[in-house]
């Protein structure tokens, strides 16, 4: 089942939304990508969505 993950950078307040797979991947990701607030890429670590 696929789910909508946030992935919430660690240098600003910035975050992207993501679908992720549950079954295949339940451990939490952790992706390298841009941050425009900060203006350079950094890591981006996986948070639920406040609903």
């Amino acid at each position: 089942m696929r789910t909508k993950i946030r992935m919430q950078s660690s240098e600003s307040a910035h975050f992207y939304t993501r679908h992720k797979n549950q079954r295949l991947h339940p451990e939490k990701m952790k992706l390298n990508m841009y941050d425009p607030f900060v203006r350079k890429h950094v890591v981006y670590n996986e948070k639920k969505i406040k609903k």
